[in-house]
């Protein structure tokens, strides 16, 4: 039969009705409904008689008007991020507690609450035709258990997480029938067992709904039929194991051949058959299909091969079943800490999903949306997505197949594996992730559970078996944690992890032109830094507006409303753009460490948009719907997180004229292929955009991999202008790449400024008495001066995570606010002139700034704003002052709480005092704001006494953001 022909009768299958997705009937539309919040559904037999409601379907629940309101007592699935709520003013826990208006800070909520079994049912009509064949009823995803009636008949009860409830009905008779589905979103395991917390159910980004959303089918096939096709790709040999289980309810034995039929594979002129037989039970095949000249699947060239499965009975005539199957030609594997794709090194760069849909409520369901998630991350540089305890549809592995991104899910689990229970559950969900994800080429690792406890003695065994079973993919022993277990020889083949012991994979340690290779000494397996990151932003209050579906902003809500109170919401915008680039050098750091790593095989951040959960953390540089924030373009981060980077070993950010700035420059490059004849350069670059230095490297062929030298930049810094700021920039002539680095040049001998006229004191009452005289002040308040309870110091990176988890009790049991999200600086203050700064905290402030303490300025009148803001944390929106000014009675005040007579800081230091002094000695010194003597003396408590003794900081490795040293053991 020639190819042709066969094309055709492939395509006239499809027409006449023969294939599986033909014999299906759509289910979806109106249904039948009842809640069942008191169990009595099955005791007084609600499958005979038809339910009172209606519903649509799919949907789910909560999203129709059903359910409980949301009040102070609502049971929420959850239990990170609620406990800093109820340390909260009575005041503000009442504002957001009325009826009908109650919100809560820790998530962003749901229109109506439910917990408990809920009933769907409709009428069917099985056509005549359809006699004699063998049903599956087909529920894409039910949350979370699953029962069903045909009439009064009931069926085993599905408890999938990760996979389609498939129920089979068996034989139905043609004419009418009623089908009873009861669907429970209750934990349906051991609490100790499947931790709440897994974003497969967890309240905290709206999956504790109740429903059933995507395909809604009744199946009809063949009595004897294709139960299963799995495709096991052979990249060596250019070949495909098929691997194929037969499905019987006749009871009887058979046989017949199984064939393969291509449509749209080059490759394949013939198709490829072999003989099958099948008792009582069922049968299995093997089908081997050569393809030696199939393109192969990676990232860059997302090649899917396709063909159909005939199944025919020995009696010959119609398929008894035909089957499609796509499946790409990949395969991954490890060589000590590298993994390959296809026998090319590859390097991940992947970022954290929890599964937060806040339009619907519940996972997308097609293919273009999951796209459009894709292309995103894609734009920013990264090549894949890690599912934090919860596993995506069909459509994200299809979206994910042809766009060449890899996916990591996770066996829906916050586990606990204590239990023989949750260890069986865990084997069953990994056979039914399996079945229905394994041909997926995107689908590269696999991970047991987030976190895990209790996991040692059985996690690690759990990867290396299903290894042994099926290699298409990797297996870890968990995400999380950095226990000896997770890399030993035998075990998982790769792992996530944020430390290896003592030794961490993230945070300052290895920033400025470091790596953690110290970590990797002793491993010998690929291993990917986990949830690297988690560097916080102030909210732009206007995603608000973005909320016009299923979940509702009553986090952002209660952060908006505390910010008016505290009388910064004016100040959103600003604060929002000045964190974010705060944040954004942050994660450059961050992800340029793990790039620079040897032996590191990526990263896996947390995360790349907003997370809504867990006390609501702004971590993204895209906000909770993947749009861009207003801080930063996909170039511009892609440019230090894409596959190609040129990377700088610059340990330091400022310099003075007689210095020279060295620095060794090399090149990361996981790009299509290796780079020939690159002709790398260097350059420094003024504000204005000028070349003020530079230079060229011989041109090289630049290979696939990282740590590949390009050479030193030496750069005598005599001969630039001082103070200015300026870049380092790496790059590639005639591409695209290119990289840069911000740096500060001070005058290697700075004068003292000539202002004659101001005092500089730390002492209050000496410039109570200066500005009574009508003198001008420059304060510099000590620590002892300013109260520890109101007054917050600063650090030199931002919030981890978010405040409501690093402070929550019991860990805290007083939450302590010890941390910030950078500075808003008034660029346009000649108080300024002479420091070079943009409107954001970079480099050249964080040794500055670092464990100061802010000054609060509650009793300061409304109208003052700093010149130098320290953006306080969105729970707290405290207005804090950096450097700001005022009169005082006839006297001019400026207040700097940085010390500027401290011996740390350096030329930036005293860079800053020169800028301030000469402002404060110039005819611009005129402070718009007047404070009274009274309000100025309240921003300064005179003695420690309200100093409040903080608990000793619980270590808790999830939220170590790198500052602390991790334990060597678990």
């Amino acid at each position: 039969m020639s190819r042709v022909i066969l094309l055709l009768f492939f395509l006239s299958c499809f027409a006449s009705g023969n294939v599986r997705a033909a014999e299906t009937m759509d289910l979806s539309g109106r249904w039948r409904f009842a809640l069942d919040p008191n169990d009595n559904g099955v005791t007084n037999s609600w499958f005979t008689n038809d339910l009172p409601d209606k519903i649509k379907l799919p949907g789910i629940l909560q999203a129709q008007g059903y359910g409980d309101d949301i009040s102070t007592n609502t049971p929420w699935v959850l239990t990170l991020g609620d406990a800093w709520w109820k340390l909260q003013p009575a005041a503000l826990h009442e504002h957001f507690s009325q009826p009908g208006h109650v919100e809560v800070p820790f998530l962003s909520q749901p229109p109506k609450h439910y917990l408990g079994a809920a009933w769907y049912q409709r009428d069917i009509e099985i056509p005549q035709d359809w006699s004699g064949k063998h049903f599956t009823l087909f529920l894409e995803h039910a949350h979370w258990k699953s029962t069903v009636w045909v009439d009064d008949k009931e069926y085993p009860p599905q408890d999938s997480l990760v996979a389609p409830h498939i129920t089979d009905l068996g034989t139905l008779t043609p004419g009418r029938h009623r089908v009873t589905i009861c669907v429970d979103n209750r934990l349906q395991l051991p609490a100790a067992g499947h931790l709440v917390d897994s974003h497969s159910i967890s309240d905290s980004l709206g999956a504790a709904w109740n429903g059933i959303v995507g395909k809604i089918e009744l199946r009809a096939a063949s009595p004897v039929w294709i139960d299963d096709v799995q495709v096991f790709p052979d990249v060596t040999n250019k070949s495909a194991l098929v691997k194929i289980k037969i499905g019987n309810s006749t009871g009887e034995a058979g046989n017949g051949n199984i064939a393969a039929v291509f449509g749209g594979m080059d490759s394949v002129i013939v198709p490829a058959s072999v003989p099958v037989t099948w008792d009582a039970s069922g049968g299995s095949a093997e089908l081997e299909i050569p393809m030696p000249n199939a393109n192969l699947w990676n990232e860059f060239h997302p090649n899917l091969q396709s063909f159909t499965l005939q199944l025919h009975s020995a009696a010959g005539g119609q398929p008894l079943m035909m089957y499609p199957v796509t499946f790409g030609l990949r395969q991954i594997t490890t060589q000590g800490k590298d993994m390959f794709i296809n026998g090319r090194l590859v390097n991940l760069r992947m970022t954290h999903f929890g599964g937060d849909f806040p339009i619907t409520g519940y996972p997308a369901m097609d293919v273009a949306s999951w796209k459009k998630i894709f292309q995103a991350c894609k734009d920013y540089g990264l090549n894949g997505m890690r599912f934090h305890s919860w596993c995506p549809p069909e459509a994200a592995f299809e979206a994910a197949d042809e766009m060449g991104f890899y996916l990591q899910p996770e066996c829906g689990l916050w586990g606990d594996f204590r239990s023989p229970q949750m260890k069986q559950w865990l084997n069953d969900e990994t056979a039914r992730l399996l079945k229905a994800y394994g041909n997926h080429p995107s689908f590269i690792l696999l991970s047991p559970s987030n976190e895990p406890r209790n996991y040692q003695n059985f996690t690690p065994e759990w990867a290396a078996m299903n290894y042994t079973n099926d290699n298409r993919r990797l297996y870890t022993s968990g995400t999380g944690w950095g226990d000896p277990v997770m890399f030993r020889d035998g075990g998982a083949q790769y792992a996530a992890a944020p430390h290896v012991g003592a030794g961490t994979l993230r945070g300052p340690s290895a920033w400025f032109g470091g790596d953690y290779r110290d970590a990797l000494a002793n491993v010998h397996i690929p291993v990917l830094g986990h949830e690297v990151g988690q560097w916080c932003a102030y909210p732009d209050f206007d995603v608000m507006k973005e909320f016009t579906g299923y979940l509702q902003p009553g986090n952002y809500d209660i952060f908006k409303y505390i910010a008016k109170q505290e009388g910064v919401l004016g100040e959103d915008k600003e604060f929002a753009w000045a964190s974010g680039r705060f944040q954004l050098e942050s994660y450059k750091e961050e992800i340029e460490a793990n790039l620079r790593t040897p032996g590191l095989s990526g990263f896996e951040l947390l995360d790349l948009h907003d997370y809504l959960g867990q006390g609501t953390a702004l971590v993204g540089v895209l906000d909770t719907f993947w749009e861009p924030k207003s801080y930063v373009t996909a170039a511009e981060y892609r440019s230090f997180a894409g596959p190609i980077v040129p990377l700088a070993r610059l340990n330091q950010r400022t310099f003075t004229t007689d210095e020279t700035l060295t620095s060794d420059v090399e090149m990361y490059n996981f790009g299509e292929g290796p780079i020939s004849s690159a002709q790398p350069y260097w350059k420094i670059v003024a504000a204005t955009g000028k070349p003020v230095a530079g230079g060229d490297w011989d041109a090289r062929d630049i290979p696939i991999g990282k740590n590949i030298p390009l050479g030193q930049v030496s750069a005598d810094l005599s001969r630039l202008a001082a103070p200015a700021a300026y870049k380092l920039v790496v790059g590639l002539k005639n591409t695209a790449i290119e990289n840069d680095w911000n740096i500060w040049l001070y005058p290697a001998q700075i004068e003292p400024s000539k202002t004659a006229d101001v005092l500089v004191t730390n002492d209050w009452a000496v410039a109570e008495t200066a500005l009574a005289a009508g003198g001008k002040v420059l304060f510099l308040p000590a620590a002892a001066d300013l109260d520890p309870t109101r007054c917050p110091p600063m650090k030199n990176v931002p919030v981890f995570w978010n405040i409501q988890m690093t402070v929550r009790p019991p860990q805290n049991p007083r939450p302590r606010f010890d941390a910030m999200l950078g500075l808003l600086c008034e660029t346009d203050s000649p108080a300024l002139a002479e420091f070079p700064t943009d409107k954001n905290c970079d480099w050249q402030w964080t040794q500055l700034i670092n464990n100061v303490r802010s000054v609060n300025l509650e009793s300061a009148p409304a109208s003052l704003h700093p010149i130098v803001w320290a953006i306080d944390d969105w729970n707290r929106n405290w207005k804090l002052g950096v450097i700001f000014e005022g009169n005082v009675g006839p006297g001019r005040l400026l207040v700097s709480a940085i010390n500027l007579d401290g011996d740390r800081g350096g030329a930036g230091l005293q860079q800053l005092r020169r800028s301030l002094l000469d402002y404060m000695g110039s005819d611009k010194f005129h402070p718009a704001v007047t404070l009274t003597p009274d309000q100025a003396s309240a921003l300064w408590a005179r003695s420690s006494a309200s100093e409040i003794k903080q608990p000793t900081r619980v270590f808790d490795p999830d939220l170590n953001d790198g500052s602390i040293p991790a334990p060597a053991k678990q």
